[in-house]
């Protein structure tokens, strides 16, 4: 499966444009793609494991490897092409 790792802050107001994105791509895909967001603020450790040094990051996840990534504001088209390469 693969997996879309949301890194954001709730003070973010990058990330807080892209929820609703995020919320139709989770939507659309649902069933093909798994989306896990973390709060920078509270989840420091995961953030720091994937080397997140901006928010909004998006990481892309196939087989727990990662085979993209994406940072700050970002069109849905642009996100659905990472998820589908």
């Amino acid at each position: 499966m693969i997996k879309l790792l949301d890194f954001w802050a709730p003070w973010c107001g990058p990330c807080r444009i892209m929820n609703p994105v995020l919320e139709e791509i989770e939507k659309e895909l649902q069933g093909k793609i798994a989306v896990e967001k973390y709060n920078v603020d509270e989840a420091q450790e995961i953030a720091s494991k994937y080397g997140v040094m901006s928010i909004p990051t998006y990481v892309i996840e196939k087989d727990d490897k990662e085979v993209g990534r994406k940072i700050g504001v970002t069109s849905k088209a642009d996100l659905l092409k990472l998820l589908q390469q």
